[in-house]
């Protein structure tokens, strides 16, 4: 599903100025932090969709994704 959702992004991001599809990759970092902390997703797994996401669309605004590793206890 992220996968899915990254490609739309980067089509979309394709469309509007830089700062717009900024904004719509930092939503989707968002929501796969949230993803990860409710794991859902594993953080190794998030971040080589992120990595996979930037090669096959490198016109993809880069964001940092802070992933957090576990929830606290």
């Amino acid at each position: 599903m992220l996968v899915a959702r990254l490609d739309a992004v980067a089509h979309a991001a394709a469309q509007l100025r830089h700062a717009e599809a900024e904004r719509l990759v930092e939503l989707a970092s968002v929501a796969t932090m949230q993803a990860v902390a409710l794991e859902m997703l594993r953080a190794e797994k998030a971040e080589a969709i992120w990595r996979e996401a930037h090669v096959r669309h490198p016109e993809l605004p880069h964001v940092e994704v802070e992933l957090p590793q576990r929830l606290a206890a």
